[in-house]
């Protein structure tokens, strides 16, 4: 392999992996674009020490070394990074999947780079971006409902237990879907709902919030969204 080679790959892998981070830095997730620009490159790069360092043994009748050895370990690695930005919040949402599966990915586009797969390495950061970006927005106008719409969390205090089935009832009035209900009752007498609620993508948290807020039996309310 001559040096050209080698920057046109390094080069590659790089091009590619600023996409991706480009794409989650834009959406300020945790994995950003130095993040994803360095794990391209170096699985790139440690791909081509694989197959560099057997290709390069003495020359034997018989290959002793997997010439993807390292890149096989690059695969089971990057779980560990992966795992890191998956998160579990307060209100039981789980966060950063879409994130660590980026990375896998960023990672498997320098390992296709390295060995010599620029095309098929294209081709799979195009396919990524469209599957990412694409085919959600085209989903929300053309799929089921679901796809149009967001939950969020809500917490609030209502004075008396009876008045628990009346405020379920005024908030699915206002076109908003009860998924979740969780019931305590606090040393004040009052009680304590927490309730995870589906609503219109386009509908602002602050104006269910308002609307919750001026509910006669509510006494407090917290909402927060989920993504």
């Amino acid at each position: 392999m001559d040096y050209t080679d080698l920057l046109i790959k390094l080069g590659l892998s790089a091009i590619l992996g600023f996409a991706i981070g480009l794409e989650r830095e834009l959406k300020r997730k945790p994995l950003g674009l130095k993040t994803c620009l360095v794990i391209s490159i170096i699985s790139c790069l440690l791909t081509i020490v694989s197959i560099k360092a057997a290709y390069n043994l003495p020359h034997t009748d018989h290959m002793n070394m997997d010439p993807l050895r390292l890149a096989a370990q690059i695969v089971s690695g990057i779980g560990f990074l992966g795992a890191g930005v998956i998160l579990r919040r307060g209100n039981d949402s789980i966060a950063g999947l879409t994130t660590a599966a980026m990375i896998w990915g960023a990672s498997g586009i320098g390992i296709a780079v390295g060995a010599g797969f620029y095309i098929e390495a294209t081709f799979g950061m195009c396919f990524l971006m469209i599957s990412v970006e694409l085919i959600p927005l085209t989903m929300k106008f053309v799929g089921p409902r679901s796809f149009r719409q967001r939950d969020i969390a809500v917490k609030l205090v209502v004075r008396n237990m009876d008045n628990i089935p009346i405020v379920i009832e005024e908030i699915k009035e206002m076109d908003i879907k009860v998924k979740n209900m969780k019931l305590k009752t606090l040393e004040s007498g009052a009680h304590y709902l927490h309730l995870k609620l589906s609503i219109d993508q386009k509908r602002h948290t602050a104006d269910v919030y308002y609307a919750l807020q001026h509910l006669e039996s509510v006494q407090q309310t917290e909402v927060e969204s989920m993504y």
